[in-house]
């Protein structure tokens, strides 16, 4: 896969690249569609907004199912936000030019974007898991079962991140790999049939780290028996 690497321009001493523009485009147009979405809301709702509630109700009953209904409806913009930023930005290596076109790349297939979701993953999971318990229960949390099993604990916490970071990046930078040699060796109804399984593998990549990450939520807000 021929991908655009380096900085695009820099800002001081910061390097912005395709990845970060790309992320910053994404970002822009969900914040613009999300304006647009929720200005003319009706009470009887038309067919898009029909299907935009299907969708959150969707999502709401499957974190439902994760994280109990309480829970879900509270911190259901939180995950929400990290799977509809995912699955956009899965979804832009279908447009032609992505990880061609200078300063058009796939934020998902980069390392350093995985990982700030990562991240962001860690911190919002402990500090739910803080606001929820207190930060001397949560601490003692950690603790249990036993006391001795804390050096693994912590090594689990920290690994976790690592985990998200890489798994959606291998996947989604794989993904664009395959896709982009299969055009390049069948470039007769492969790309047809390289785009509709991009569609369901791009889902399903978002789908798992969100899941991932309301499983991570769900054991830091466990209300202890």
């Amino acid at each position: 896969m021929e991908e655009v690497s380096g900085a695009i321009f820099s800002i001081g001493p910061l390097e912005v690249t395709g990845p970060v523009i790309t992320t910053w485009a994404v970002i822009l147009l969900l914040a613009v569609i999300s304006v647009l979405a929720t200005r003319r809301l009706k009470e009887e709702p038309g067919p898009v907004q029909a299907a935009a509630e299907m969708a959150v109700g969707g999502l709401v009953n499957y974190f439902s199912g994760l994280l109990g209904a309480k829970h879900a409806r509270r911190y259901f913009p939180i995950f929400a936000t990290f799977f509809i930023f995912i699955i956009v930005s899965n979804y832009l290596g279908i447009l032609p030019g992505a990880g061609h076109v200078e300063g058009f790349a796939v934020p998902t297939a980069s390392l350093s974007v995985t990982a700030a979701l990562a991240i962001l993953t860690f911190v919002f999971t402990h500090a739910l898991g803080i606001r929820e318990k207190g930060l001397k229960a949560y601490l003692k949390s950690f603790l249990k079962p036993v006391a001795l099993l804390l050096p693994l604990t912590l090594i689990e916490q920290i690994v976790r991140p690592f985990s998200l970071a890489l798994r959606l990046f291998g996947n989604m930078y794989g993904e664009e790999s395959v896709t982009s040699n299969l055009y390049n060796l069948f470039p007769i109804g492969a790309p047809l049939i390289m785009m509709v399984l991009s569609l369901l593998f791009c889902a399903i990549q978002a789908l798992v780290f969100t899941m991932l990450f309301s499983i991570y939520v769900s054991e830091a807000i466990e209300e202890e028996e």
